[in-house]
């Protein structure tokens, strides 16, 4: 199954639905503190139940909604690459077309509603039969539904099998459905099994955060094979053997000191009825502590603990990515969603072209999708168009095409870092001038603008003075950096010549 959306809302900054587009790469761009996080972390809460890095609680309502007595936050996903049947059990296979449990895209829509933070409600979204005779047939037992098809006299090859009967009701009443887009209660009928088996479907959602702890106090930094002993120790199949040791090296222990007691109380009597042997229960013993000097080390023995914070990152991501498979791996008819804050934090700028390289690989895994937040302009350019999402401030998330839509004809890197960062560059100034001057404007943009006095140098080491707007005269210098006999345009005024550029550009399109 793939993730294609995620829609959002009551929660956190977002108070009215946000639907998101995901795709096999996907960057969430913008300034601090305008919900890139929330939205993962909405991800977290939805994929993984709390049971992820993230919980839910009655604050993450938002807080418009809470003053309106509207409590529930509701958190959904659409997904295609579907299953072509559902079987429940060796006698029960359906399929999610059959039942009527796909949204008007054809995609099935899962969503969560969660009160005051509390306990999800599940449903799955779908354009389903409404019409009184055939509607909330999933939530009807064997008898129900053998019950109306009796009273209707509807033909039906097998009356042992709901999904059977089910069909053979909808078929009877097949130009009279009323489909409508309902939300299907996954806690009723057999809706409920069949959830149950969706959900052992569901893609593994991992999420990486930025403010992921870097302290040397921090099991994972001390080292992640130090976390990965307690994973390995904890699994089932490990924790019986080493009780069967634990049960052993137990019994024995007690025939020594019964022996050793039995001998002192030949000598001394009163001595030995003092004395018991105090031996720990196995569920307290420390078998972690067995494996305590696990360490990836460099070559000079140094621990990962004492290295730069980019290193201990960077290994910490890579611990992150393996895990992450391994969980894939135990369940391997799921796919896989890497989720990860900032993968640029801490990172020399070589380091984060070698990683973005690697997570755009990734991605295109069979299976494998990932999701990234960023606040790196170099990581912008290396994402594919369709990858970009630009978060506004208002909490709006918008998508590429209609943001770069503001201003330049075509995508442009440069300017999705300005609208996501406010990144002022001598690159996006080009552009801006470059498209007004292509469209013969440039006269009316400078028409009434104040003048400035350009030095020209000319090839024969002459000068002359000009006079043009700041614009110009920015566009001049960018140019012809050889020319020293005019004074550096300042970084404010490279960002009000920016700006009236694309007020003047947004003002030609009304």
């Amino acid at each position: 199954m793939k993730l294609v959306s995620v829609t959002i809302k009551n929660f956190r900054g977002y108070e009215n639905a946000v639907k998101i587009t995901i795709d096999d790469i996907t960057a969430f761009v913008g300034k601090n503190d305008v919900g890139k996080s929330s939205v993962l972390e909405a991800m977290d809460i939805f994929f993984n139940d709390g049971k992820g890095v993230t919980k839910i609680d009655r604050e993450d309502v938002n807080k418009h909604c809470a003053a309106r007595g509207e409590c529930t936050t509701e958190i959904s996903a659409c997904f295609t690459d579907l299953p072509e049947r559902i079987i429940i059990d060796a006698a029960y296979e359906t399929t999610l077309v059959s039942e009527f449990m796909l949204n008007e895209s054809g995609q099935l829509e899962i969503v969560k509603k969660y009160t005051n933070g509390g306990t999800p409600k599940v449903f799955i979204r779908a354009k389903h039969p409404q019409n009184p005779h055939c509607c909330d047939l999933l939530s009807k037992k064997n008898t129900e539904l053998k019950s109306i098809i009796q009273s209707e006299d509807i033909e039906c090859a097998d009356r042992t099998k709901n999904a059977i009967m089910r069909a053979a009701i909808w078929q009877y009443y097949t130009d009279d459905l009323r489909l409508e887009l309902v939300d299907i209660d996954v806690t009723k009928g057999d809706a409920k099994p069949i959830w149950g088996k969706i959900e052992t479907l569901l893609p593994v959602f991992s999420l990486f955060q930025s403010d992921r702890k870097n302290s040397d106090s921090d099991t994972e930094i001390q080292d992640p094979l130090k976390e990965a002993v307690k994973q390995i120790i904890s699994s089932a199949d490990l924790q019986r053997k080493l009780d069967e040791i634990a049960a052993e090296v137990t019994e024995k222990l007690r025939d020594v000191s019964n022996r050793t007691l039995e001998k002192l109380r030949e000598m001394a009597p009163d001595v030995a009825d003092s004395l018991n042997p105090v031996i720990p229960p196995t569920n307290a013993l420390k078998w972690g502590d067995v494996f305590k000097s696990v360490s990836i080390t460099g070559d000079n023995e140094i621990p990962i603990n004492k290295r730069g914070s980019g290193v201990r990152r960077l290994v910490l991501l890579n611990f992150f990515r393996a895990e992450a498979e391994r969980r894939m791996r135990s369940t391997p008819e799921r796919g896989i969603i890497y989720a990860i804050e900032e993968p640029e934090t801490s990172q020399h700028t070589n380091n984060q072209k070698m990683l973005m390289k690697a997570l755009i690989d990734l991605s295109t895994q069979q299976n494998t999708q990932v999701i990234v937040t960023t606040h790196s302009a170099q990581v912008v350019k290396m994402l594919g168009f369709s990858a970009i999402r630009v978060l506004s401030t208002n909490g709006e998330m918008r998508g590429l095409e209609e943001t770069t839509a503001q201003c330049l004809p075509s995508p442009s890197y440069n300017e999705v870092n300005y609208i996501a960062f406010h990144e002022i560059t001598e690159e996006y100034h080009n552009e801006l001038f470059g498209y007004i001057e292509s469209m013969g404007l440039m006269s009316s943009y400078e028409a009434g603008k104040p003048q400035s006095t350009y030095v020209e140098l000319r090839r024969d080491g002459s000068t002359i003075n000009r006079q043009c707007s700041m614009t110009r005269y920015i566009r001049h210098q960018i140019h012809h950096p050889e020319n020293t006999h005019n004074t550096r345009f300042t970084p404010e005024q490279l960002e009000e010549s920016i700006l009236s550029m694309r007020e003047f550009i947004e003002g030609l399109r009304g």
